[in-house]
């Protein structure tokens, strides 16, 4: 979890925020300045977002000063515009400013909307905050990441056992859930969680596009998690449970697989379902630990007591001891033997 400065945004840069979405803004500059976030430059949008990346970004990039850029993508998704992060951090700069805004930027997100963040690019030096410099960036993400000798082989035994003949001697492989991807504004979403910025995530299935949204990301209490599980359609959510365990306070985080019954698609059933493991999987991968996972049908079924009880269960591996029954009544006395 990353420290926090404690530095906010001030009022017109709040305004500015909301002001910004409405798809005239392309570019906006903020920075530091009397431990607060403010703003210093915008530009209105001109061509696509290709043809103003240089045009606008480069301008407001200044040798030895760090500065964050939020810069506006032509795509659309159904909360809004999708923007680039620019956190631009020179080398030249000095360590206490590059220390300042390193631990700034979490805040800056969560008041601006990670939801409405596709991607981030950090930069050092000019030319990694250029239109090229950001496609180098795209193309080294989406490439694979190198592989062990261990990993080489593990994959290459996972292929060899999907095409192995089946025959009435062998065990046949079933399928083992449907991994589609998660978009890397919910990837960032998870990252964000990770360094404490919210307490609670949900994810949603676009059927259509084959993929995994981000529905919404923010800071809840345990009384409003309820509402945030939808009655007409499934979800995947992470929460942040807060509370005390043998005097001790900890912080699990809960996935919770919500699926209201009959009221959803069969498709959309097996869908939530097939692709709950791979999505576990992915989301432990981007350093996130789950302490617990957990399928309900409805979010009143999310109270503190049911968490508490999931996270820690009653022990009922030590069943009481044998009682002897009672012998059959009216029996008489007990017959009285002497030592011979």
């Amino acid at each position: 979890m990353s420290h926090q400065t404690g530095i906010k945004a001030n009022d017109e840069l709040k305004k500015f925020f909301s002001k910004c979405k409405d798809g005239h803004v392309r570019v906006f500059k903020v920075a530091i300045e009397d431990e607060q976030l403010v703003l210093k430059q915008h530009h209105n949008h001109k061509h696509n977002w290709e043809k103003d990346f240089d045009k606008y970004v480069t301008p407001l990039i200044e040798e030895n000063q760090p500065c964050y850029i939020l810069y506006r993508l032509d795509n659309k998704s159904s909360l809004g515009y999708e923007w680039l992060f620019i956190s631009w951090s020179p080398d030249t700069a000095p360590i206490r400013q590059k220390m300042l805004y390193a631990s700034t930027k979490a805040t800056l997100k969560q008041e601006f909307g990670s939801a409405q963040i596709k991607d981030e690019l950090h930069g050092t030096v000019q030319s990694e905050v250029t239109l090229d410099g950001y496609k180098r960036h795209k193309k080294n993400v989406a490439a694979p990441a190198p592989l062990s000798s261990k990993e080489e082989e593990m994959n290459e035994i996972k292929k060899n056992e999907v095409h192995t003949d089946i025959s009435i001697n062998t065990k046949q492989q079933t399928l083992g859930g449907v991994s589609f991807p998660l978009l890397e504004s919910a990837q960032q979403a998870v990252r964000d969680m990770c360094r404490g910025s919210y307490d609670y995530i949900q994810f949603k299935i676009d059927i259509v596009e084959e993929t995994i949204s981000l529905a919404t990301a923010e800071n809840i209490t345990l009384e409003k998690l309820p509402s945030k599980v939808p009655s007409d359609t499934a979800r995947y959510h992470l929460y942040k449970f807060k509370h005390t365990h043998e005097g001790d306070y900890t912080e699990s985080i809960v996935f919770i697989y919500s699926m209201p019954g009959y009221n959803c698609s069969v498709k959309e059933r097996m869908l939530y379902s097939s692709c709950k493991n791979p999505l576990t999987e992915t989301i432990t991968n981007l350093g996130l630990e789950i302490a617990k996972k957990i399928e309900i049908d409805s979010g009143s079924e999310l109270t503190e007591q049911f968490l508490y009880d999931e996270l820690h269960p009653t022990n009922t591996l030590h069943r009481p001891k044998f009682a002897k029954p009672k012998g059959p009544p009216g029996r008489g006395p007990k017959r009285m033997t002497k030592n011979q």
